[in-house]
């Protein structure tokens, strides 16, 4: 199944975010199906008190739930395919437990950036003002389904962390706010590590979309701040321990944050990089994907 940036990056930052709540499983296939489930979540007891940590997603992840982030404006076609997959869902539970109750079921959360008035009609969602903010329509009791309109979000540090699945000036200022936390806040860093990652992806992709273009525009001083960071975090090392000794280690943290892990095939092009100099080094580590890098400094098998 072809995974682009935009969904990959959705269904990474939610595993991380939930994953320090309760057990995510992605992608899950659902019997007699081809599609995946793009999130399937089950909440552990014993990690309940970060609940807070993550505002209006925890709070969505009380229960068992299926996450289904989008892109793009959800469609008719989608929200039935997504309730079809629910109902399958629905059917293995029983085939294994006769006597479950409503409340055990998952529920099924559609993430789109917006959503029309004639689809929200269309399938009767509607708001829950007395209990939940603007931007949830929820459907009939029994669907146990929810459309979350990620712009109609009200713009708080409750919702930051669904509002950086947004599009355009939602997830800009969603990725401002991100920035601004200060050092140490919960999923700060490791949503800051996604957006790197998202960025690099979509830097390699021929055909950006004007959307991707102002995206890069955002990230890319964020990106370069932070290398910059880690450069002067490997400088600071090398004063201690010999100045070969840090520039192997700035080359080391740098790669770290690019791809995530230095795993063997990455430790294989550290001494070829440690011939350059900074100045031919870092426009390297920043452009250069895992696997030009690979290719072009001998990391291939």
């Amino acid at each position: 199944m072809t995974i682009f940036p935009h969904d990959q990056f959705a269904k990474q930052h939610l595993e991380e975010l939930l994953s320090s709540i309760g057990e995510v499983k992605a992608p899950r296939e659902v019997r007699g199906e081809i599609r995946q489930t793009d999130v399937c979540f089950s909440p552990q007891p014993q990690l309940q008190g970060n609940l807070e940590e993550l505002g209006l997603l925890g709070r969505l992840a009380t229960t068992s739930a299926l996450f289904e982030p989008y892109r793009n404006p959800v469609t008719p076609d989608e929200i039935d395919s997504f309730l079809v997959k629910l109902l399958k869902f629905k059917r293995e539970i029983n085939r294994n437990n006769s006597c479950i109750s409503l409340d055990d079921y998952p529920k099924l959360w559609i993430l789109t950036p917006t959503a029309s008035q004639n689809i929200l009609n269309g399938f009767q969602a509607t708001l829950n003002e007395e209990n939940w903010c603007s931007g949830i329509y929820f459907f009939g009791e029994y669907f146990r389904t929810a459309i979350v309109v990620i712009h109609q979000l009200p713009k708080t540090p409750e919702t930051l962390w669904l509002r950086i699945l947004g599009k355009d000036k939602v997830q800009t200022q969603a990725i401002d706010e991100l920035k601004a936390l200060p050092e140490g806040s919960p999923h700060r860093e490791n949503t800051l590590l996604l957006l790197a990652d998202l960025l690099s992806n979509i830097e390699v992709n021929p055909d950006k979309s004007p959307e991707d273009r102002e995206l890069i525009m955002r990230l890319s001083p964020l990106f370069s701040q932070r290398l910059e960071e880690a450069t002067q975090s490997g400088r600071q090392e090398g004063m201690q321990e010999g100045i070969q000794q840090g520039y192997r280690q700035m080359i080391e943290n740098l790669l770290v944050f690019r791809f995530g892990e230095l795993d063997s095939q990455l430790e294989v092009i550290i001494e070829p990089l440690l011939s350059l100099s900074l100045p031919e080094l870092m426009p390297l580590l920043l452009q250069l994907s895992r696997e030009e890098l690979l290719a072009r400094f001998g990391g291939e098998n």
